[in-house]
């Protein structure tokens, strides 16, 4: 391995032959996944209200429905997860972007 491998990551520093990283659209780009990801989020979690529905009004197919619900519920909590992670990569593109603009952050308390 003569090589050194480099792993693309948008928050390293930059070097020689790479490009700079535009912050701003980077933090555009995850709050767009993170709206993307809410959106998930309030489908996957209606369409397992409305599982929960229909077990109850259709008993001979409850299990059926019972089990589509909980799958959707799951889906609906990893929608959540994929939100709260976006979150956190726009604040971090969002900090970059002060970093390299000038501004600082001064923590008073």
């Amino acid at each position: 391995m003569a090589e050194e491998k480099h792993h693309h990551h948008p928050f390293h520093h930059h070097k020689e032959g790479e490009e700079a990283v535009d912050h701003r659209k980077e933090e555009k780009h995850h709050k767009h996944l993170e709206r993307l990801g809410e959106l998930g989020a309030a489908a996957a979690g209606a369409y397992a209200l409305h599982e929960k529905h229909e077990a109850k009004k259709d008993p001979e197919h409850a299990h059926t429905h019972k089990i589509k619900e909980e799958v959707a519920a799951a889906a609906a909590v990893g929608a959540g997860g994929f939100v709260f992670h976006e979150h956190h990569e726009k604040k971090e593109a969002k900090k970059e972007d002060e970093e390299a603009h000038g501004k600082k952050h001064h923590h008073l308390f």
